[in-house]
C-alpha cells in the first residue's frame, strides 16, 4: 500500500469527521478562499478526485473529462463547471458521495505503482506525485472550512508529505513566475507535530526558515501570509521565497494578503 494514498485517505477522513455536525444551510457559508462555500470547496474536491482517479484507471475517460473541463471553464469559472458535472451536488450529500469515492481512489493508487505515468492537466505525472497532491489540496482546501467554522486543525506527521512537496518546488515557484531562482534553497527547519525535527537544505547565504511545520505547509499552499504565521525568516532569499511560494500547480498566484486568512473567533 503506498503510504500517501493511506495519508490522503485519513486527511479526507479528518474532514469528514468536521463536515458531520454540519446542517444543509452551513454548506452554503462562504469562506475566506475566494468567497468560495463549503459546497464549493467539497464539489471541488469531488471532482477532481473522479479527475485523477480516470487518470490512473481510464486515460481516454479522462480526455473526455479535461475537454469537457476546458469547453465548461472557458466564459464562465470552475465552480460553477464543478457544481454543472456534478448536479448540482450538495450538503451531506456531497459529503457523502465525495468520502466514499475518496476511500475507492485511495485504494486505487494504494495497489498502483508509484511510478506509473498519469496524464493530468498540466505535465504527466507519477502516481505518487498525484496522489500527494490530492492530499495536499484536500490538507489546503479544507483549512478555509476549518477556518470559517472557528476550529483549531490538530495535525499529524502526514503533513510531511506536504512539507517535502513545499522543499520539493522551490525551483518550479520561479519557473512559474519565469524568474530565475535568486540563490540556493535557504535552509528549512520545522518542529513536526510530534516534535521531531525535519531538516532540508544545506546552510547557505540564503538563509534560513525555522518554525512550524503546520505554519510552513500553511505558507507554501496559500493558506496564510507568512506575517500571520510565527515562522522565523532570516535572510532576502527566504523572505523572497516565502512571500511568493507556491507548492500546487497551475498559474501563479499570490498568497492572502496579511490578516485575509484566520481562524475565526465563534464565541465559544
Amino acid at each position: 500500500m503506498m503510504q500517501q494514498a493511506t495519508d490522503f485517505f485519513e486527511e479526507c477522513k479528518a474532514l469528514d469527521r468536521l463536515l458531520g455536525s454540519l446542517s444543509e444551510a452551513d454548506f452554503e457559508t462562504p469562506t475566506q478562499f475566494k468567497g468560495w462555500t463549503i459546497n464549493n470547496i467539497i464539489r471541488h474536491l469531488h471532482v477532481w478526485n473522479i479527475a485523477v482517479d480516470l487518470s490512473l484507471r481510464d486515460e481516454a475517460a479522462f480526455g473526455a473529462f479535461v475537454a469537457a473541463m476546458m469547453a465548461g471553464v472557458r466564459g464562465g469559472n470552475l465552480p460553477e463547471f464543478e457544481a454543472k458535472y456534478l448536479d448540482g451536488l450538495s450538503g451531506d450529500a456531497l459529503r457523502s458521495t465525495w468520502i466514499q469515492r475518496a476511500e475507492a481512489t485511495a485504494a486505487a493508487f494504494g495497489a498502483a505503482d508509484p511510478k506509473q505515468r498519469l496524464k493530468w492537466v498540466g505535465p504527466d505525472m507519477s502516481a505518487l506525485s498525484s496522489i500527494t497532491a490530492r492530499l495536499m489540496e484536500t490538507w489546503a482546501h479544507a483549512q478555509a472550512i476549518y477556518d470559517v467554522l472557528g476550529v483549531e486543525r490538530i495535525d499529524t506527521d502526514r503533513i510531511g508529505n506536504i512539507v517535502r512537496l513545499g522543499v520539493n518546488t522551490w525551483g518550479f515557484t520561479w519557473k512559474n513566475r519565469r524568474m530565475e531562482p535568486p540563490g540556493l534553497m535557504p535552509r528549512v527547519r520545522l518542529e513536526a507535530p510530534s516534535g521531531a525535527i525535519w531538516e532540508y537544505g544545506e546552510a547557505s547565504d540564503s538563509g534560513t526558515i525555522l518554525g512550524n511545520a503546520t505554519e510552513f505547509c500553511q505558507v507554501v499552499t496559500q493558506c496564510r501570509n507568512v506575517a500571520d504565521t510565527a515562522l522565523e525568516v532570516k535572510g532576502e532569499v527566504a523572505h523572497q521565497w516565502m512571500s511568493v511560494a507556491q507548492c500546487f500547480a497551475g498559474p501563479p498566484q499570490d498568497p492572502p494578503l496579511k490578516g485575509a486568512r484566520y481562524r475565526a473567533d465563534r464565541g465559544d
